[in-house]
């Protein structure tokens, strides 16, 4: 080849690599989708969107410098939360997080391309979501939720706050989280365990709920145990009202229930939880597959209980069980 050929030639793959590098560019403008179930106005959420944010920004990623963060809430309804999922991927994002069941099967269908992880998913492959936990072996990966045998470590919990009980009901939203009927059937096992009678209390608005509680209240002995999903946190006020009207010892599934005035409850470390997937989160943004990133099952769980709610039901908790709080309410 002559010099001035090669000179020109070389010339010429200089000005294309700019635009070649680009594309690999690891401080380049990346863009995370992000679906929650609850609203945006939610405390709970702020603060579990918080964790993730921070610790986001221990791996170097910081929104609106190298990493843009595009929110969607659902609000509990599921409608919404499948058009927020189909948003999210028409953004054409590096990679969605999803908190939650609602809206992730739009986006297996949809978003094939798109690394996935999400969150609080029970039985990830029973619903397809992967191929098995070691090996997701699709676009998706992440964190499961709660396992069936929860349902009977909420009765064991509530038995031993309240042991007067003898008729506890397990209630679920059957519509937003149809799964949770699991944790009820757990519950119904172990209820001879406590001589306790469990009722299964599928429900799908507040007024059911109602009156469920109602017909517990209606005899002595009554509780009930709340499974958590965007229903149970958006209807929180109401609940923690009407089961202090009746007095009613109740186990929830989420800290925030606890926190706002319920007697107690047991689940995920949350905040935990979106910290580990801030981890994954960063190994996708730096060229890791999402085969390589193995499932993992809730493994941080908290106690929480209010004293004083405990007091107002006339309740008096044993001190080994206080001991067994991450948190005690005073």
């Amino acid at each position: 080849m002559r010099r001035r050929e090669f000179i020109a030639l070389l010339g010429g793959a200089a000005a294309a690599w700019p635009l070649a590098g680009r594309a690999q560019e690891p401080d380049r403008l990346r863009r995370i989708g992000v679906l929650m179930p609850d609203s945006a106005s939610d405390p709970r959420s702020q603060s579990i969107i918080m964790a993730f944010e921070d610790e986001l920004q221990t791996f170097g990623w910081t929104d609106g410098r190298n990493v843009r963060l595009d929110y969607r809430w659902s609000g509990g309804e599921v409608d919404r939360a499948r058009a927020a999922a189909l948003e999210l991927f028409k953004l054409a994002p590096d990679v969605i997080l999803t908190d939650g069941g609602q809206g992730l099967g739009e986006l297996r269908h949809a978003a094939l391309t798109v690394p996935i992880v999400f969150m609080e998913i029970n039985e990830p492959v029973f619903y397809g979501f992967v191929d098995n936990l070691a090996h997701p072996g699709r676009n998706m990966t992440g964190f499961t939720g709660l396992e069936p045998a929860m349902g009977a470590k909420w009765l064991e919990l509530l038995n031993a706050i309240a042991p007067q009980l003898t008729r506890i009901a397990v209630a679920f939203n059957s519509r937003t989280t149809p799964g949770a009927a699991l944790f009820a059937r757990s519950a119904e096992a172990a209820g001879p365990n406590f001589a306790v009678e469990v009722i299964r209390a599928p429900v799908q608005e507040f007024a059911e709920l109602e009156g469920v509680m109602g017909m517990l209240a209606g005899e002595p002995g009554g509780g009930f145990i709340l499974s958590p999903d965007a229903f149970t946190n958006l209807q929180r006020k109401l609940i923690l009202e009407t089961a202090a009207r009746y007095r009613l010892p109740a186990m929830f599934g989420a800290r925030n229930m606890a926190a706002a005035g319920g007697l107690a409850s047991y689940g995920i470390d949350r905040a935990a939880q979106f910290r580990q997937a801030a981890a994954y989160v960063d190994h996708i943004l730096r060229g890791t597959r999402v085969n390589d990133l193995p499932v993992e099952r809730a493994s941080r769980f908290e106690l929480v209980i209010n004293l004083k709610t405990a007091k107002a039901l006339g309740l008096t908790i044993r001190p080994s069980v206080l001991a067994m709080a991450e948190t005690v309410i005073e």
